[in-house]
C-alpha cells in the first residue's frame, strides 16, 4: 500500500509522532448509531486501505465502538502497520446492550480498556490513548486527577507512549498537565461550534493538538446558507470547506473526520487542499454568530 503525498500539512505532536492534519476517524465503520458490525465489512477494510494510499497516518478509534468493531477492522485492513501510521484511541466509556455509551472510569476498567485496545489493534503500545471524561457534546466540570492518573501509570508502564483528553475544560487540562504531558485535547468543535476558540488558542501556544469531532456536524450534518453559497462559488462542496474552515483556523487543529464510503474519503481529503481566501473566511466566521 504505497502511500501519496501527503493530504494537507502535518503536526508534531511529540518527537515521535508527526501526523498529518488531515486523518480518518474510524467511528463509522461500525455499524448503525455505532452499534454492531457493518452491513458491508469488505467496504469498511477498504476505507482505511484507501485512507493509508491516500498518505494518512494518524487514525482515531475507540474499542467501545461496536463495541470492539472498529479496532478489529483496522488490525483486520491494515495490520502490520505501516512504520509512520499512528493510531490514537480513547478510554472513559462503555457500550452496554442497549447501545448507550454509560462511563467506565474507575481504574480497573481503565486498565482493563487498554489491555483490550492493545490486543485487538494487535500493538505492544499505544501511540495516544485520549481518556474521555465528559457528555456527549460538553465537558462535564469536576476532577479528573484519579482517572487520569491511572493513565498516566499505565505511560510508566510503558503500555502508553503519549496521553490526551476528550470532552474537557480548561481547568481539567490543567488538572492533568499537573499529573503528566498531554499531547492532544479532543473536544467537539465545528464552524458552527465555536464555544473552544480561546481554548484552541491556548493549545496553540503550548504546542498542544487540538481535535475536533464532530467536525462536520456529526449526527445532524451542518447545515448553512453561508457555507453552501461559498462552496459554490469556490466549486467544492460545503463539507470540504468546512473542513478547509477549521484547517485554516489554528495550525494546531487535527482532523478526522468519518465515512463508511471511500468516495467520501476522497471528498474530505479534498479540503485539505482547498485554500479560503479572506473575504470567504470573514463570511464563514458569521455562521457561529
Amino acid at each position: 500500500m504505497a502511500a501519496q503525498a501527503r493530504p494537507g500539512e502535518t503536526f508534531t505532536m511529540a518527537d515521535d509522532l508527526t501526523v498529518t492534519r488531515m486523518g480518518y476517524g474510524a467511528m463509522q465503520l461500525a455499524g448503525p448509531h455505532v452499534f454492531g458490525p457493518p452491513a458491508d465489512r469488505d467496504a469498511a477494510v477498504a476505507v482505511l486501505r484507501e485512507a493509508v494510499r491516500l498518505g494518512i497516518n494518524h487514525i482515531d478509534t475507540a474499542d467501545y465502538y461496536g463495541p470492539y468493531v472498529t479496532n478489529q477492522i483496522i488490525k483486520e485492513a491494515l495490520h502490520p502497520y505501516p512504520d509512520d501510521l499512528h493510531i490514537v484511541t480513547k478510554v472513559g466509556a462503555l457500550r452496554d446492550a442497549e447501545g448507550n455509551w454509560p462511563p467506565a472510569l474507575a481504574p480497573e476498567q481503565l486498565r482493563q480498556a487498554v489491555s483490550d485496545n492493545l490486543d485487538r489493534l494487535g500493538l505492544d503500545v499505544l501511540d495516544v490513548v485520549n481518556l474521555r471524561v465528559g457528555g456527549l457534546d460538553r465537558p462535564t466540570p469536576g476532577s479528573i486527577s484519579e482517572p487520569f492518573t491511572v493513565l498516566a501509570r499505565l505511560q510508566q508502564e510503558g503500555l502508553i507512549k503519549h496521553l490526551g483528553l476528550s470532552t474537557v475544560n480548561a481547568e481539567q487540562i490543567a488538572e492533568a498537565q499537573s499529573i503528566a504531558p498531554i499531547v492532544c485535547v479532543q473536544n467537539f468543535y465545528n464552524i458552527a461550534n465555536r464555544a473552544d476558540d480561546d481554548l484552541i488558542d491556548s493549545l496553540a501556544a503550548q504546542g498542544i493538538a487540538y481535535v475536533p469531532y464532530f467536525p462536520l456536524g456529526g449526527f445532524s450534518p451542518l447545515q448553512s446558507e453561508e457555507l453552501n453559497a461559498v462552496a459554490t462559488r469556490l466549486d467544492a462542496t460545503p463539507m470540504a470547506v468546512a473542513l478547509a474552515w477549521l484547517l485554516q483556523r489554528a495550525p494546531n487543529i487535527l482532523l478526522i473526520p468519518g465515512t463508511s464510503s471511500v468516495a467520501h474519503l476522497r471528498e474530505n481529503v479534498t479540503g485539505a487542499a482547498l485554500t479560503l481566501p479572506e473575504d470567504e473566511l470573514t463570511e464563514l466566521n458569521s455562521i457561529a454568530s
